[in-house]
């Protein structure tokens, strides 16, 4: 097995296997946050280009990172946009901020308007909900999600934050694409949320992905076995993900190009049974 060190080639995410976004949008298990983009656009722009050379098809940005700038520099960095590559970009703040109750259906509609205006494109692959806005009826929320998809201003929806029975009652109204919730090694609380969206073959993308806790502890399990493979304990958590579930997309976020590659080279990495299990049994 090659080791994760050092790899910077094309396919850097090849191992990581691949999913179908909506069924039809096949993209590696491991993409990119792009919360965390360098203050400098020339090293911004490097950076997202670098991930886009090891193979990531999947960079997943929000209309308020910045806000709006993670969406610029994408866009120009990146467009036209390869074959390929699928922008994911969220809306809303919550709670609500200057804009009001972020979950009105006109001003989803303005939302998503931004985001086609600041990514440069006429549909955006995954637009995905951030907040279900409690002050505003979930189910308005979600037809407007599904008007701009019968638009084709969005080709799919995703929720993020979200429970079971919110998942499910969004998909009486639009069908949902993925789910993007807080999930890692030390933070599990989404567990039931992964199991269903694993059963109904919903992408689930795991947001701060590298929380690790007390696992990062001298003589912890996570070193150890980290220290086994020649890899880091960062790689050895992706890696865990990756094999949690067929679903599973983590989207780990840095500023550093170094940082990047050393987290896609964990597609590279395979655990045994053995060490999931230690790491974080199901």
């Amino acid at each position: 097995m090659p080791t994760p060190h050092g790899h910077t080639g094309r396919t850097a995410v090849a191992g990581a296997g691949t999913i179908a976004l909506g069924g039809e949008l096949t993209v590696p298990r491991l993409g990119f946050g792009a919360m965390r983009l360098p203050p400098d656009p020339a090293s911004a722009r490097a950076l997202l280009r670098r991930a886009v050379q090891l193979g990531v098809g999947l960079i997943d940005t929000a209309e308020f990172y910045g806000p709006g700038t993670s969406e610029q520099l994408i866009a120009q960095a990146l467009w036209p946009y390869p074959h390929g590559l699928v922008i994911a970009t969220k809306g809303l703040t919550h709670p609500p901020d200057q804009w009001g109750q972020p979950g009105r259906p006109e001003r989803l509609r303005q939302a998503v308007e931004g985001s086609l205006r600041r990514l440069r494109t006429d549909r955006i692959d995954l637009y995905q909900l951030a907040r279900i806005d409690p002050t505003v009826p979930a189910a308005d929320q979600f037809g407007m999600l599904a008007e701009l998809r019968r638009q084709g201003k969005i080709r799919h929806v995703g929720l993020s934050e979200v429970r079971v029975d919110q998942l499910q009652a969004a998909r009486e109204v639009v069908p949902v694409a993925s789910v993007q919730n807080r999930y890692s090694l030390a933070d599990r609380a989404w567990e039931q949320v992964l199991d269903h969206c694993d059963g109904e073959g919903i992408a689930f993308l795991a947001w701060f992905p590298l929380g690790a806790g007390r696992l990062v502890e001298p003589g912890g399990a996570l070193g150890a076995v980290a220290r086994r493979h020649g890899a880091t304990p960062a790689q050895v958590a992706l890696a865990w993900l990756l094999a949690r579930s067929a679903v599973m997309v983590p989207i780990p976020g840095t500023s550093s190009v170094a940082h990047l590659e050393e987290n896609l080279a964990a597609a590279a990495l395979r655990l045994t049974d053995d060490e999931f299990q230690l790491l974080g049994p199901t």
